[in-house]
Parts: C-alpha cells; structure tokens; sequence
C-alpha cells in the first residue's frame, strides 16, 4: 500500500493548510431490474487509495498548526448476509489495517463526519459540477456547517475543483505504475499474436474478437480496457467500429484495436493484419507507409520535445506517402498547410494513457497565454498510433480502396528517449507474415 500512502501524502503537500479534500468512487450501476454492470471504482479514487469496493469515500484532512494530516476513509460495514450473496467486503477497521488509513468509518457516518471537518477549514477541495448529487451533497455539508454558526464554526470560504490536482499527479507513472503497464502491455501483445494465429478468411470477426478476451483473462486481466474494435475489409475505414459482427473475406485486411485492462491500468494496442496472411502490393505499401510515420513519431518522443511533436513527425511522413502513391496531389508544403491528408488521416496520432485508456492530463501548457504543446517529462505515458484510411471517391486510385490501416503502441518517456512496452505484439510485415503461415 506504500505508493497508494505516498499519493495521498503528496496531495495533501499540495492543499491548504486547514483544508479538507474529498473524493468519492464510482457508483454501481444498474444493468437491468436486479443485476449491475461489472463494477469499475473511480480511477482517481483508486490511485489514492487502492480500494476497490463501491460506496467509498477518501477524506483527506491537511495539517495546520500542531494538527497533523489526516487520511480517513468511509466505506461499507460488515454484513453477513449481503456477504454470502455478493462476496467479502472489508469493513471499516479491516480496510482502515490493510490500506493504511488513519481512520475509517461506515459510509452512513460520512455526512456527521463530513459537517465536523469542514468548520473552521480553509477550503474544501472536491470534484466541482462533475454530478447533480454530488452538488447537492457537498451543499448540505456546507449548510451543516453554518448552522452552526452561534458556536463559532464558520464553513470554508473557498471550493477549489480537486480533479486537477489528482490528474496532474496521475500523468507521471511512477515505477509502481510502470510495472504494471508493461504487464499489461505484454498481455495485450500476447492477446494480438492469438488473434493473428487464428485469423483466416470466413471468421467472423466477433471470433477474433473472443481469443482476445480469452488471452486477456487468463493472464489475469480483469477486463478489455475497452469496446475491442475488430474491422475487417471497409470496416477499417470507421474509426470507432466495434459491431463486431461481419464475416472475414479473402483478400482484406483485418484491423484489431484492443486492450486488456489489468490492476486498474489499461493497454491500448491496434495492429493490422492481411486475413489470408499475405499482404497484397497495396496493402503493403499502404503498411509500410503508416510503419515508418510510426517510427519518424517514436524519434520525436524525448524529454524536452512538445508533445506535439510525434504527431508532426508522423504527419509528415504521411503526407509526402500520399503523394507518392497518387492519393494526394500538389507539393508537400501545400499539403500540410492546407491539410488535405486528413481525407485519409483525420485524428491525432497519439493520447496519454494510464488508468484510463484515454488518460487525464492536459496536453497545453495553461500556463502560458498562447497555451503550447506542453513539454515531454520522464514519467508520462502515451500511444503513438498513425493511421491510414481509404474509401471510395472519385480521384482516389482503386486498388487503395477499403483499405484501413493503424498501427500503435504504447510508450512511457524516459530521460534520452521513451520505454516501448508493447513491442511483443508482432509489426513488420515479415513479423506478420510469418506468424501467419
């Protein structure tokens, strides 16, 4: 529980002297009349606790004075019967030992609790207009306090939004983190060279899609990290496709973005493979292309360079690609200026990554008025993930046709460059190909 105590205390450095933060995990929710969705805490909650049970709240209480910091949590009591039916629930001494808090306390305390810490404190930090009833709560805290008024208490004179700080935090992957991604990351590349292996034509892709899921779970991922994307032939051509449900044909490529979810930190891997196990001549020069924006976006990844950068880099070798294979006319100062690649590639080529698949952070330094791509630190993690997309259009040479291809992997910026941890999932052609025949 070390690095989860380390999170809070860094946290609590950070507030007000006298101040109170609180923060909540994530609700169940229902799926139909008396089962759940599977569960999944707050991601920020869970980095700062480790607990994963519903119905919890971290307190966090800064020193002043000769008062020390305190660390409290609120979660569900013991209960024998809701046990048998639903499994182990810690309880609040059992969770207050195994997690290291100071205090804990049952969530039905949380309110009388909630009304005491915050007369007299300097300011309550808590996720601002992020829901209804969390308002609502937070105002009757307040309230509370004012009542209070003839005894002295006076409630904090100042909400400051918590998420921000908590984020900020979490965009640097300490060596805890880091360990875990690239496990995660090895799951996942495992997961894409099955997928490969079973590939043939006349699949469907909703069975690509469950050796994924069977790799990811018996390795000991608890979930996908998200909705696989599974597109073969014109499939590959929709960004966001997960329907999942077309059969495999001869001749197409098949496009796999997937990644496992393990101990609260996801993966995210998008490989594209031939369906026969032979990429043909458009195909491959389609690949090759997308390959080396990939590689010119890896050698912009450094401390010091924007973040942006990767994703110039990988534009750029793009651009001058679509000229050279007649999808794109002009020179390629006009192309980029005017941006006519994105008819064939119309996102970013990357996000940061961490406990949510698309991490938190900001990617601007709001400290400066003209807001920069901000700068690359040892510690953030992000994909690189260039892609190509060709439909139908008149101008647009057929044999390029139907053809989707992204490639991305994941990295964490280390000092002289970045650490690949997805780098088990097979990439070239030759790779590809031979693991295919």
């Amino acid at each position: 529980m070390k690095p989860y105590s380390d999170r809070r205390a860094r946290l609590l450095a950070r507030m007000e002297p006298g101040s109170v933060a609180v923060i909540g995990t994530a609700p169940e929710v229902a799926r139909n009349a008396d089962t759940e969705y599977p569960y999944r805490h707050d991601s920020s909650f869970y980095y700062l606790t480790g607990f994963s049970e519903p119905e919890a709240v971290l307190l966090l209480v800064a020193p002043r004075g000769t008062a020390g910091a305190q660390s409290i949590l609120f979660c569900r009591e013991k209960h024998a019967e809701s046990e048998i039916w639903d499994g182990y629930r810690y309880g609040p001494e059992a969770a207050r030992d195994a997690f290291g808090f100071d205090f804990a306390f049952p969530i039905g305390a949380l309110d009388e609790h909630m009304v005491r810490q915050l007369a007299n404190a300097t300011a309550l930090y808590a996720p601002l207009g992020r829901s209804a009833a969390a308002s609502a709560q937070q105002q009757r805290w307040l309230e509370g306090v004012r009542k209070l008024a003839r005894s002295g208490a006076t409630a904090p004179p100042v909400l400051r939004d918590l998420p921000p700080l908590v984020e900020e935090m979490r965009l640097f992957k300490d060596e805890h983190e880091s360990a875990i991604m690239l496990r995660a990351g090895e799951i996942s590349a495992g997961a894409h060279a099955r997928a490969m292996r079973f590939a043939r034509p006349g699949v469907y892709e909703y069975e690509l899609e469950a050796e994924l899921l069977h790799e990811f779970r018996r390795h000991g991922a608890q979930f996908p990290a998200y909705t696989p994307i599974v597109a073969s032939g014109p499939n590959a051509c929709v960004l966001h496709y997960n329907a999942n449900n077309r059969r495999v044909q001869d001749g197409e490529l098949v496009l796999i973005d997937a990644g496992c979810e393990l101990d609260g930190y996801a993966s995210d891997i998008t490989r594209t493979f031939p369906a026969n196990g032979r990429f043909s001549k458009p195909q491959q020069a389609l690949y090759e292309l997308v390959l080396a924006a990939q590689q010119a976006a890896f050698g912009a990844i450094a401390p010091g360079r924007q973040y942006h950068d990767a994703h110039d880099a990988a534009v750029r070798v793009l651009a001058q690609g679509m000229l050279d294979l007649g999808l794109l006319a002009g020179t390629l100062d006009e192309v980029l200026a005017q941006k006519t690649y994105t008819r064939f590639y119309m996102h970013g080529t990357g996000h940061w990554i961490g406990m949510d698949v698309h991490d938190v952070g900001l990617y601007r330094d709001t400290a400066r008025e003209d807001k920069p791509s901000r700068l690359l630190q040892p510690g953030m993690a992000m994909t690189v993930e260039p892609g190509i997309y060709v439909r139908p259009a008149p101008g647009v040479p057929e044999q390029y046709w139907h053809i989707g291809i992204r490639i991305e992997d994941d990295v964490i910026v280390r000092d002289g460059g970045y650490q690949l941890l997805t780098g088990g999932a097979p990439k070239t052609v030759a790779e590809i190909e031979a693991l295919m025949t």
